[in-house]
């Protein structure tokens, strides 16, 4: 009789692939997922993660979040500020969602590496996973967008963390499409349309659910109005699928 070892050995790496690949926990399927988020302006414009919410649930996933994100803050102030650790070791979050400014220069790049060390350390000691959302520079800078990609990937390898490259999604949106209008009126915090492409970006990392399938649309709430084609749905589609297959 032929062995049948290859072949579970076959399924065996098939399936670690896939778990791999799909980086949300495994939870009952009707329990939501339980997120803090954690920034600045940046997260807090537009209010990231209730359009974070909003597409999971489209996906069949629920996300239950709350938001500490001060204006300016680093992940050094919310360290010192203490309110952070404090959420984090109560061990009530699945996972916690950090950006700080761009981070391009290279005393900043180290002060991310650090704090993003701190934090997830702290994260994985109590059950939560740890991830960091790649951001963007001003327009006037948008040169250095490469180094603010560079630097997220490196402080989300050093501290172990998922990486959530939205400011890759940007750059490759911007690839296509270079008039795409992902900034908002001040040139440095998103538009609704940024916050749409920065949110594909995270859903799909915290959910493992590939972003929704591209079609026209319109958003119309307090705060946040947004219509978009389908060809732009589907240039924003893509650039948050290649965005998250590059950082793998």
């Amino acid at each position: 009789m032929r062995s049948r070892t290859p072949l579970i050995l076959v399924l065996l790496a098939v399936v670690l692939v896939l778990v791999g690949f799909a980086r949300a926990p495994l939870k009952d399927a009707n329990e939501p997922l339980r997120v803090l988020f954690v920034g600045n302006s940046l997260t807090h414009t537009n209010d990231l993660p209730a359009v974070v919410a909003m597409l999971a649930r489209k996906r069949g996933a629920e996300i239950e979040y709350e938001t500490i994100a001060p204006g300016g803050f680093s992940l050094e102030d919310h360290w010192n500020a203490e309110r952070v650790p404090a959420e984090i070791t109560s061990g009530k979050w699945d996972a916690v969602v950090m950006q700080q400014g761009p981070s391009a220069l290279p005393e900043s790049q180290v002060n991310l590496r650090e704090w993003a060390e701190r934090l997830a350390e702290l994260a994985r000691a109590h059950g939560t996973r740890p991830a960091l959302f790649t951001v963007w520079p001003e327009r006037y800078r948008v040169n250095a967008l490469s180094d603010v990609i560079v630097s997220y990937a490196n402080a989300a390898r050093a501290a172990r963390a998922e990486l959530y490259p939205a400011g890759l999604a940007w750059q490759l949106a911007w690839s296509r499409t270079r008039s795409l209008p992902l900034y908002g009126p001040d040139g440095f915090h998103p538009s609704p349309l940024g916050t749409y492409l920065a949110a594909l970006v995270v859903t799909a990392g915290l959910t493992g659910k590939p972003p929704p399938p591209a079609a026209a649309f319109s958003i119309n709430r307090p705060g946040f109005k947004l219509k978009v084609t389908a060809a732009r749905a589907r240039l924003l589609r893509k650039a948050a699928v290649d965005a998250l297959a590059a950082a793998r």
